[in-house]
């Protein structure tokens, strides 16, 4: 081999030599450091201060111990599995994880869990009863209302306080109430249509039943 072949492969090996040292090195500080940081999370954990609340979450009295950092949101999903519950902005803007707190819409990312003690909950997954969906989620499957589906859930929550207060809503009032619920399909209007069908078929159920 001559002299000039054995100074290159004598660079080439000092550079990739070099190179996997400035690796190491460079990747050194950053491993020692996520010993500190997950002991860190860990210690951080064990002294946020933790309360335990009693709440009926659809129909079903529950105690469970939380952090009092956590949202309703995060209790929902995290904690009892009813993931129904979605996050979307996670902001209270979008209106995606929207529940009933004692019968009224609320944004289950924007209230603290602590805030629930004592009260009650409900989420989509208690709207169906023995395995039949209610006449507002049947009204919505008939008429198109999900795309996506993502905000399904919290349009469903909100419509359903709304027909227990105004059980025929013109198309007026549902847009009223359904203001703070954001559909990035842009399917208002069948979102509409099937809120005023369920009004109706709600209408005319009672009237059966009134008239046996």
């Amino acid at each position: 081999m001559s002299k000039k072949r054995k100074q290159e492969i004598s660079r080439r090996e000092f550079l990739e030599g070099t190179g996997a040292a400035v690796i190491v090195a460079s990747a050194a500080p950053a491993l020692a450091a996520q010993v500190p940081a997950a002991s860190a999370a860990a210690s951080e954990s064990s002294t946020v201060p933790r309360t335990t609340v009693r709440v009926i979450v659809n129909g079903t009295p529950r105690q469970i111990e939380i952090e009092d950092r956590w949202t309703v949101a995060e209790l929902l999903r995290d904690h009892l599995g009813l993931t129904g519950t979605k996050i979307g902005c996670d902001r209270g803007e979008c209106g995606a994880c929207t529940v009933l707190l004692d019968g009224k819409p609320a944004y289950a990312c924007s209230n603290l869990a602590a805030w629930a003690d004592g009260r009650t909950i409900d989420t989509v997954e208690g709207l169906a009863r023995g395995g039949q969906l209610s006449p507002l989620q049947q009204a919505f499957v008939e008429h198109d209302a999900p795309q996506c589906g993502f905000c399904t859930s919290g349009q469903l929550m909100t419509a359903t306080a709304l027909l227990a207060g105004t059980p025929h809503p013109t198309p007026a009032q549902v847009r009223a109430a359904l203001a703070g619920n954001l559909c990035r399909c842009a399917n208002y209007n069948r979102i509409v249509e099937a809120v005023v069908a369920a009004g109706s078929t709600t209408g005319r159920a009672t009237q059966a039943g009134g008239a046996q």
